[in-house]
């Protein structure tokens, strides 16, 4: 049986840049940031032996993200610096942007290939009035699209 509160929220891991991801959409987005946790407002931990890939807490990654919440247009979607080692990597998922209009769409797009790559310019398509796909310069992958218009 399922909860009414069940959900799939994707989470993305930043590896030390997750403050200026959660700036940037923002900016870009119009994101809303819901919650944020450093890696100092955990409790303290016992001593434990450390286990494989994982560093040490360091006084640079205290002030790290270890969790953030965020919105974008009602959607939630959560973020961490995770290990923070620089390397974030974003294979096999992309994240879909629709926009309520075509302008919107090309303002999202625009605006998400600041730094990024664009994989798929913006244009029409049979299923949309507008889709394009861009790696954003964190490199996760977004397909941001404006529907069709109904036909009659």
């Amino acid at each position: 049986m399922q909860s009414a509160t069940q959900a799939i929220k994707p989470y993305l891991f930043f590896d030390g840049r997750c403050d200026e991801a959660l700036e940037f959409y923002t900016r870009t987005l119009g994101a809303k940031v819901e919650q944020l946790f450093r890696f100092k407002d955990a409790p303290p931990q016992p001593e434990a032996p450390p286990q494989e890939g994982c560093s040490p807490m360091t006084a640079d990654m205290a002030e790290k993200v270890m969790h953030a919440c965020f919105t974008i247009g009602g959607a939630a979607v959560m973020a961490s610096d995770g290990m923070c080692q620089g390397k974030p990597e974003f294979k096999g998922i992309s994240l879909a942007y629709e926009a309520p209009n075509d302008a919107a769409a090309e303002k999202a797009f625009a605006a998400l290939s600041e730094g990024g790559q664009v994989q798929m310019p913006m244009g029409p398509t049979f299923f949309a009035s507008r889709f394009g796909m861009v790696a954003d310069r964190f490199g996760v992958s977004w397909m941001v699209t404006s529907p069709a218009p109904a036909q009659a």
